[in-house]
């Protein structure tokens, strides 16, 4: 059993979780609790830590065989805990990017298969709230989007902030990570997928495009907005209706508005 603060394998989960670097030179991040653990893909699980009290709790509980296994004391769990509450089940997993070669073809996907539609894809420019973040992978998910296409600007998609936000959905929805979110947006263009970019001077209610093509949502900063030339790509500009003195929504819930209107037309 693991008793020290100062453990090095303890060290390393806390910086894991504290610093975005160290998640981007060891290639790892860090999820929380029995859910996440139990959402991992095979294959990617690198290290398992629970508390003391969940070992009484689940004696026989083991990891896959190969994976670094150790039994932690439960006030030195709490410290390599990024939760209130710690569930007493911290996994080290191994980064991923989903898809490969072009971002274009990675997100549009073959519409020619049997029952297969036209991609349905969000893309994030310079959103800094990590719920915000692992929110609009749930309701992307929910929703039956294609892809998430976020730009370097975005905070960390493996934040620890971000990964409970997901619940489990950053395994399953595709994503990229893109330093040129408005050539790759273009590239969505050249394929035929229409932009649509949310935006509080829209002329256009949301509700009035088809969304049952190819379809691109822009949201931006919880902020400012979007950019003005990424807002500048778009081939429309839509707006939500709101009423009472509220300027505007809050990213992730703007992204579901969005997402669960295209799912509507879809269905």
């Amino acid at each position: 059993m693991i008793t020290s603060r100062g453990n090095s394998a303890v060290r390393g989960v806390i910086a894991l979780n504290k610093k975005s670097k160290e998640r981007d030179q060891k290639g790892l991040f860090v999820i929380e609790g029995i859910r996440m653990y139990r959402e991992v893909p095979e294959g990617m699980l690198r290290e398992v830590y629970i508390s003391g009290r969940f070992k009484e709790k689940h004696p026989s509980f083991r990891p896959p065989a190969g994976v670094r296994f150790e039994v932690v004391a439960d006030d030195v769990f709490e410290t390599m805990s990024d939760t209130k509450t710690p569930q007493g089940i911290i996994a080290v997993v191994s980064k991923f990017l989903t898809g490969d070669g072009s971002v274009s073809d990675f997100l549009t996907g073959d519409t020619s298969l049997p029952g297969a539609e036209p991609p349905l894809i969000v893309a994030l420019e310079n959103l800094q709230d990590p719920g915000n973040l692992g929110t609009i992978f749930r309701s992307a998910e929910a929703a039956g989007v294609t892809g998430i296409l976020m730009d370097a600007e975005t905070c960390d998609v493996y934040n620890p902030k971000v990964v409970r936000a997901t619940m489990g959905a950053i395994f399953r929805v595709p994503f990229i990570v893109t330093s040129d979110l408005k050539g790759a947006v273009e590239a969505l263009q050249r394929q035929g997928t229409a932009v649509y970019a949310a935006h509080l001077k829209g002329s256009v209610p949301y509700t009035q495009p088809s969304y049952r093509k190819g379809t691109v949502f822009l949201i931006g900063n919880e902020g400012n907005g979007l950019t003005d030339e990424m807002a500048m790509q778009a081939n429309m500009r839509i707006r939500i209706p709101m009423k009472g003195k509220v300027e505007s929504l809050n990213a992730s819930v703007a992204a579901s508005v969005l997402l669960f209107e295209a799912m509507r037309q879809r269905n």
